[in-house]
């Protein structure tokens, strides 16, 4: 029981959890408690000073801000002004608060600001939908489009957006470099032949691609109702995030085994069956190494290609955060920040523990 403990925690990315169910089982107490220490009670007294200093970080430039604006008062209004203006500011007054780096506190109400602005929002949605039931149904029933909710998305529909959107660009950007990869892998001639677009092309901004990507998307798609904005931003996406795959997907069919090459040839498989039978599955490693790469990339420049795309996910909700100035716009970018670091965070382990998986039946299979 114990060993199918450990073996489930590994898998799901828990292995720090290892030495306590160990210690659990009273198995080697002092070897395991320090095992325990090391890898589960440094990583919380990290995060505790990690926490300290950002407090420490806020308060210094909090002062620093307050007695900049007590001094610009003092010099254009006079004594009373900066009185008044270093009053303001002890009471708490949101209209004249130094807007400089939020502390924990500050970040964490902006959390509960984000969330209670998020169910404000989902019951809007509720009243619209049950308002427009009954004209909906007869619109269905005469084929006509259907009345949807036109008003801002909450900031969790917003997350919806990004991870949609970098999921549809990762499956468009695997489509294309792994068939890419394997005709690259398989020919050395035409492996040498484009190899300068790889080298020019994957080094490339994500503002160009976008840019790029516009241009086509807006002559190509002239249909009112399809949302261009989320087109263009998941192709953007998968441009710029394809060729780790690519590269390793060549790299790895270019480097199987000869003697699984031969033994192929031995047995007379079609070019199908040598690719998948063969090909693909002795470099599943490094194409699967390329397709993590991949989404950690396409997450990395969504923000920025939302951004500039004016796709409601993440990146246009920092960019109007900023725009906006509000005393508490700065601490709404820093909840978007860990959110952002956050979802990179799970989407790499969820790559980790699909590898783990296919690996492992690969092995079963074995």
């Amino acid at each position: 029981m114990k060993d199918r403990i450990i073996r489930i925690i590994r898998f799901i990315g828990l292995g720090f959890l290892e030495p306590l169910i160990r210690l659990c089982y009273k198995e080697e107490p002092r070897k395991n408690t320090i095992a325990f220490f090391k890898k589960a009670v440094f990583p919380v007294v990290t995060i505790m000073l990690f926490i300290l200093v950002w407090q420490g970080a806020a308060s210094y430039l909090y002062n620093i801000e307050t007695e900049r604006r007590v001094e610009k008062a003092l010099a254009d209004q006079g004594e009373q002004a900066a009185i008044d203006m270093r009053a303001c500011i002890a009471s708490g007054d949101v209209s004249c608060q130094p807007n400089t780096l939020p502390s924990p506190q500050q970040v964490y109400s902006a959390y509960l600001s984000l969330w209670q602005d998020h169910l404000n929002i989902s019951d809007k949605k509720a009243a619209f939908s049950q308002k427009v039931s009954a004209t909906n149904a007869q619109r269905e029933a005469q084929g006509l489009s259907l009345i949807e909710y036109t008003g801002r998305p909450s900031f969790l529909d917003q997350i919806g957006t990004s991870i949609k959107t970098v999921f549809a660009g990762f499956l468009l950007a695997v489509l294309i470099a792994i068939p890419m990869g394997i005709i690259m892998g398989l020919s050395s001639t035409l492996r040498t032949a484009l190899n300068w677009l790889i080298q020019i092309f994957r080094p490339v901004s994500p503002v160009v691609w976008l840019l790029l990507v516009f241009m086509i998307v807006k002559t190509l798609i002239v249909n009112p109702d399809m949302d261009k904005s989320f087109v263009i931003s998941f192709i953007s996406v998968a441009f710029c995030a394809m060729w780790a795959t690519l590269v390793n997907t060549s790299m790895g069919v270019a480097t199987v085994d000869k003697d699984f090459i031969n033994v192929a040839k031995v047995l007379r498989l079609s070019i199908g069956q040598n690719i998948f039978k063969v090909i693909l599955p002795a470099s599943f490693p490094l194409i699967f190494t390329g397709m993590r790469i991949t989404l950690s990339v396409a997450w990395m420049v969504l923000i920025a290609i939302e951004l500039l795309a004016q796709s409601p996910g993440l990146g246009s909700f920092v960019w109007e955060e900023f725009q906006n100035g509000a005393n508490d716009s700065n601490a709404k970018i820093i909840v978007a920040m860990f959110v952002i670091g956050g979802i990179g965070f799970l989407l790499d382990r969820i790559m980790v523990v699909l590898q783990q998986f296919m690996s492992f039946n690969k092995a079963e299979v074995a």
